[in-house]
């Protein structure tokens, strides 16, 4: 997936010249393609803050019923701010992937069986002085 949404960020990057209208056709399908796999896995991962941007994002690009805006001047912005989204959530999927795999090699201890492991007696000490007697 990280390969994919390179490839999207890329193609986010090179919308922003003048181009046949072929290719925006292919830029549509190909970043609403990317937005549902990130609004899946968002949602999977619950991070919704992610998944209101992304799911705009689909909105924006869908192939199906177009939004067309007319202008370049205002796809340019557009097509930036996406080509970094994709790029941002790239990174940073792979930051909390090298998190829990950290995690995951700290916690894990060798395992004992129960009957072997020795069972630690602590003794209870009273916090007030006894009388003495």
């Amino acid at each position: 997936m990280k390969p994919f949404l390179t490839f999207c960020a890329l193609c986010c990057f090179i919308g922003i010249f003048r181009l046949p209208i072929e290719y925006y056709t292919f830029l549509r399908i190909l970043i609403s393609i990317g937005a549902l796999l990130v609004l899946y896995h968002t949602l999977s991962f619950k991070q919704h803050y992610f998944s209101i941007i992304f799911l705009i994002i689909l909105i924006l690009f869908n192939p199906v019923f177009p939004i067309y805006l007319y202008r370049k001047s205002i796809w340019i912005p557009i097509d930036t701010i996406t080509g970094v989204l994709f790029l941002l959530i790239n990174f940073i999927e792979r930051k909390e992937k090298k998190k829990d795999e950290e995690v995951t090699e700290e916690t894990t201890e060798p395992s004992i069986p129960i009957h072997q492991r020795t069972v630690s007696r602590d003794r209870i000490i009273n916090p007030k002085n006894p009388k003495e007697e």
